[in-house]
């Protein structure tokens, strides 16, 4: 079951729905009462059985909600970067040693997906940031990572007994990034990481299937 952030969705909706330029308009009773005579305003609906309101752009920002960073959105980014870049060690193995043409092609769209999303991650890092904040964490303590005596038999094998394997320890290791995703659905506070997490969810959610179904 994926976990949205559908509450923070409906207040920012809430909230700000059309900018109107009040300059030429004339009022009438019939109008949602203004907070200001002067300049841009948003026109906020009400809740249920109340009527809209008129808010100037300035009290409008106000009632944003406040998405600012928390530990769970900087614990996700740090350990989540770490986590794809694992995925990418694993897919540079696939073009030599495996056998099936659609683990090649599968590890070519994990790589083409999962390396922009780490510097994604990397940016807004940088722009909160979030290196700073990130405490240290055990990579192998993170859900779905290899360990090193799995990586070393994945780096050894070659044509079926690769496919098998990298299925098998990729399959895991989505399943890990899911659960970190659904995490920080529940504890964060940022939007665009929420954004970030709903992506993984899905796009990963996907791939599980498609590799389920590989021979």
């Amino acid at each position: 079951m994926l976990i949205r952030r559908t509450y923070r969705h409906v207040v920012i909706a809430s909230v700000t729905v059309v900018t109107l330029t009040l300059a030429g308009c004339t009022g009438s009773d019939d109008e949602p009462k203004s907070a200001s005579d002067k300049g841009p305003s948003v026109i906020a609906p009400g809740k249920p059985g109340e009527a809209a309101e008129t808010l100037s752009a300035e009290d409008a920002e106000k009632r944003r909600p406040d998405d600012s960073p928390n530990s769970a959105d900087f614990a996700y980014a740090r350990m989540m970067i770490e986590h794809h870049t694992q995925a990418l060690d694993m897919t540079e193995l696939a073009p030599k040693r495996a056998e099936s043409t659609q683990v090649k092609r599968l590890a070519e769209r994990i790589a083409a997906a999962q390396g922009p999303e780490i510097e994604t991650m990397k940016g807004w890092q940088q722009t909160h940031g979030g290196e700073k904040k990130s405490q240290e964490h055990d990579h192998e303590a993170m859900p779905g990572m290899a360990t090193e005596a799995q990586l070393k038999k994945l780096r050894a094998a070659k044509g079926k007994a690769f496919d098998e394997l990298f299925l098998k320890l990729m399959i895991t290791h989505h399943d890990g990034a899911i659960t970190m995703a659904t995490d920080v659905l529940a504890q964060g506070n940022n939007v665009q990481i929420g954004e970030m997490a709903d992506d993984v969810i899905a796009q990963q959610t996907t791939e599980i299937n498609k590799m389920r179904d590989m021979p």
